[in-house]
């Protein structure tokens, strides 16, 4: 049986206008056999950062050979390169602006290219929507089996943004809100790699709020109940059983948060 390829979109977008639609009309005119997967786009408006983090949150759930279309782009029709990169057996195709940082930093690119051949573009680029113009065909042609070195010359990826880390110490770990999802979940930049156990984490607190209690599943917490877990993505987040952990502590992205180990 012959596998379709696969091309995963994540946006700014939104689906209110014709965007995203016209992103896969040029796709189906050059991959037509590929199968299309919306990751999200309702990433908000030129939020690079939001959007590198659930495409962090993502990519790794898709099989080898996806081809991963990314386009959270303020510098559209800037001096910013435009990218191509296979990074452990999927393809990443989108603008050079930070938006693979995470990717990158998780783990590094086997090849990286810059998207300079025009025969993988569409013949009039818009200096406002290369990601018709410019990503959505290279995505497809690479679907297709193209080559990546054919798309142009070899490139170094390095980061764009700032990522603040978590600092350790005796006493436990210090870090930051990363990212608040749409229940208000507060996740924090806290892998639970830091420590041989989650049952060694004692208090974590957010700012001078009252500690949340350590549970493992949301099931755990009592209505209304301010607690601590490591979610899906594998990072520490705070969260209120049923209700919302931004909305109650009144934080989002960058308030700090200390987590001690247990006494």
């Amino acid at each position: 049986m012959t596998t379709r390829p696969v091309i995963a979109l994540l946006t700014d977008f939104g689906l209110t206008d014709h965007y995203v639609g016209a992103m896969k009309g040029v796709v189906a005119g050059i991959c037509p056999e590929a199968a299309l997967i919306d990751i999200t786009h309702d990433i908000p408006a030129q939020d690079v950062r939001t959007a590198a983090f659930e495409l962090d949150s993502s990519w790794r759930y898709f099989p080898p050979g996806t081809v991963i279309l990314a386009v959270v782009d303020p510098g559209v029709g800037t001096e910013r390169r435009a990218i191509g990169a296979r990074i452990d057996g999927r393809f990443f195709v989108g603008p050079d602006n930070g938006l693979f940082d995470l990717v990158v930093q998780a783990q590094p690119p086997a090849e990286a290219v810059e998207l300079a051949n025009s025969r993988y573009a569409r013949g009039m680029v818009s200096r406002t929507f290369e990601g018709r113009d410019r990503f959505a065909p290279a995505a497809a042609w690479l679907a297709r089996g193209t080559p990546l070195a054919e798309f142009g010359a070899r490139i170094d990826l390095t980061p764009r943004l700032s990522w603040p880390t978590p600092t350790v110490s005796e006493a436990g770990v210090s870090g930051e809100v990363s990212h608040v999802d749409r229940f208000g979940n507060l996740i924090t930049n806290i892998g639970r790699r830091l420590w041989p156990a989650v049952l060694d984490i004692g208090d974590v607190r957010i700012g001078d709020h009252s500690p949340a209690r350590l549970v493992r599943t949301y099931a755990e917490a009592g209505e209304g109940e301010l607690v601590a877990l490591f979610g899906s993505t594998e990072r520490l987040e705070v969260a209120v059983s049923g209700g919302s952990a931004a909305a109650r502590l009144g934080v989002g992205s960058g308030a700090p948060v200390r987590v001690t180990r247990r006494a």
